[in-house]
């Protein structure tokens, strides 16, 4: 992650476009980013998305956007200083704690605070 992260970053160095590169502005950039993503998958059936990287024309655009939303994800981590794969693994020990295997196996069921 560190590598991606600092790559990121030098090619908005190089670029000149730290600038433009605000919280609000990369969050911005990083949900229309998202939104590209969902249209590719918008009108697929579970099976369809499932199985989407199979397909010659639409496996690649996915994986595109997915590329481009890692990226905005990453610059925006970066910008405001934090490190991704501790955020994720906080979150992931918060989310352990409150869907534990006894109440959330099998379910989609939001548990309640």
């Amino acid at each position: 992650m560190g590598e991606l992260t600092e790559r990121v970053r030098a090619f908005a160095r190089e670029r000149d476009w730290e600038q433009f590169h605000t919280p609000k502005n990369l969050a911005m950039a990083l949900a229309g980013e998202v939104g590209e993503l969902l249209a590719e998958l918008q009108w697929l059936t579970p099976e369809q998305s499932a199985a989407v990287m199979a397909d010659p024309e639409l496996g690649p655009r996915v994986r595109a956007e997915l590329g481009d939303v890692t990226i905005y994800l990453v610059r925006l981590a970066d910008v405001l200083g934090i490190d991704l794969v501790d955020a994720a693994l906080d979150k992931l020990g918060e989310a352990g704690r409150r869907y534990t295997v006894e109440a959330a196996r099998g379910t989609a069921a939001k548990i309640k605070d």
